[in-house]
């Protein structure tokens, strides 16, 4: 593929720094370098255009150089993040013929007996056009694989856009990790690396690097105001705030807005399915978006949101395509409109149905989060004869709060908070986080 528009910005801001580390920076010039050597690595182990090839690492600058070289030659490049345990899975999924090991610091290859069967994949190779395979990070069941092309998934990087230093806090094989990594490279930004992706490390980093742009979760952010970092650390070098992955609850997007009155707070909306899509918030403490942008349209049915973009992947490698035959993807994700505004509710699969009426996991987590103690908490349905589904709430507190009386209090404040049918009737407390190593609370 033609990406001249990717090493134009890294000749271009040679002398700039583009990946910055606790230990180390690394100017554009040195990620050219090991571009350079990545192309020689490429070459020297007979992986040509066409070739399927898992990365196992995070980001760093010879995994950065990889994804370049190997998006140039051609080749379909399965991402996958050190902390998957499944990896076979997704190298049998994906049909690598190649596996490129970045994760213990040194280039580790090793070739795969594995040729492409599947017809997308062939079709794709087929084409001359570079690959993309992002696996679905779901707890239950085998991971969807999607195939995009590469050739239009990039396409809106070849306009300028904001040149920012930026956190790499979505991972490796994240597809808002991936539009991270694109669009800082291209546009000649700084990609500022964490040790880990604990609220200190992440915010010492900040304070450090004089980060401009944090690319996270809402429950990272609840993490970062129960932790009151805000006073522990100088933020006020973020000049954007963007969040998506999960719904996120407007009382924790009020105390955001209050304790880094600085930085922009911008919902973002995408999937793996579609790419990374453009938003604008209505204000920083509201949750009404606009989604669109260039080549995107969409539609509400039934209040569920209905996109067709041009930057769709092809479909799942390891499941039934999801598009109707106009080419529209159901999100699932349950919305209310304002005028050209929406407000996403949560995925249809997460409500949960009380009697008839409908309950919205981040509503109730949204107030129940404000009760003395609460560190975070996880509403969900469970089985009921009479009424179809109760509202469970799972609480993690610090060690002194888990006992009854916490309980009683809690369940005290949700009646007094809340409407009826909303209350939860079971309540489990646990000193244990309620999030995964993707920093997303478990639904």
């Amino acid at each position: 593929m033609n990406i001249s528009f990717i090493l134009e910005s890294i000749q271009k801001n040679k002398d700039i720094p583009a990946v910055i580390t606790d230990e180390k920076t690394y100017l554009f010039a040195d990620i050219y370098k090991e571009y350079l050597n990545a192309k020689q690595i490429l070459t020297d182990n007979n992986i040509k255009s066409g070739s399927i090839v898992s990365v196992i690492a995070d980001f760093n600058p010879k995994s950065i150089a990889l994804i370049v070289a190997l998006i140039e030659m051609d080749c379909i490049l399965v991402p996958i993040s050190a902390t998957i345990k499944s990896i076979d899975s997704y190298i049998r999924i994906s049909e690598s013929a190649f596996v490129i090991d970045l994760s213990g610091g040194q280039i580790q290859i090793t070739k795969t007996a594995k040729k492409p069967e599947h017809k997308m994949l062939l079709d794709l190779i087929q084409s001359k056009n570079p690959g993309l395979i992002l696996f679905s990070s779901g707890t239950t069941g085998e991971p969807k694989a999607a195939l995009h092309n590469l050739s239009t998934l990039l396409e809106k990087f070849k306009k300028p856009g904001k040149v920012m230093r930026t956190i790499t806090f979505l991972l490796f094989d994240h597809i808002g990790g991936f539009n991270t990594l694109i669009h800082t490279v291209a546009n000649g930004g700084t990609i500022v690396l964490i040790k880990s992706r604990d609220s200190d490390d992440v915010c010492r980093a900040i304070e450090k690097h004089k980060v401009e742009l944090l690319p996270t979760s809402p429950t990272f952010l609840n993490l970062l105001l129960l932790n009151k970092m805000s006073e522990k650390y100088d933020l006020s070098s973020l000049k954007i705030i963007s969040y998506g992955t999960e719904p996120m609850p407007q009382s924790t997007l009020e105390l955001l807005h209050k304790a880094i009155p600085t930085a922009r707070l911008k919902q973002t909306y995408g999937l793996s399915e579609l790419g990374i899509m453009s938003t604008k918030s209505e204000s920083d403490d509201s949750l009404w978006v606009k989604i669109g942008g260039d080549g995107v349209e969409i539609k509400i049915i039934d209040d569920i949101l209905f996109v067709r973009t041009k930057s769709a992947m092809i479909g799942y490698l390891n499941a039934p395509s999801p598009f109707d035959s106009e080419g529209w993807f159901n999100t699932k994700d349950k919305v209310e409109q304002k005028d050209r505004y929406l407000k996403v509710l949560g995925r249809i699969t997460d409500i949960i149905n009380v009697g008839g009426e409908k309950v919205y996991p981040s509503d109730v987590e949204s107030v129940l989060i404000k009760y003395e103690g609460v560190k975070d908490i996880r509403i969900f349905g469970e089985s009921n004869p009479l009424v179809g589904k109760i509202v469970a709430a799972q609480v993690q507190v610090a060690a002194q709060n888990n006992n009854r009386d916490f309980v009683k209090g809690l369940r005290k404040f949700a009646v007094e908070n809340l409407e009826k049918f909303k209350v939860p009737v079971k309540i489990i407390l646990t000193e244990n986080s309620l999030f995964s190593d993707r920093l997303k609370k478990k639904r």
